[in-house]
């Protein structure tokens, strides 16, 4: 999953080199936290919050473990 992420984010970054995804699992839930420049975060957030939203639903429905719940959090 986190390559899928990479994959996603990667090219709409003008600093990908500082692309950090950080995976955090618990019984109940997947969080993955999404460092990027701070120049960058408005591409990540999308207008609206259009992008993260859909981004969400991708990571969530690319998961195949439906026991647990996924976040996709942006810092």
């Amino acid at each position: 999953m986190d390559k899928l992420l990479q994959t996603i984010l990667e090219p709409m970054l003008d600093y990908p080199e500082e692309l950090v995804i950080t995976r955090d699992e618990t019984p109940h839930k997947v969080s993955y936290k999404i460092s990027v420049h701070e120049s960058d975060v408005g591409r990540i957030i999308g207008r609206g919050g259009r992008f993260i939203k859909a981004l969400r639903i991708v990571v969530s429905n690319a998961d195949r473990d439906a026991s647990k719940k996924v976040f996709v959090d942006l810092h």
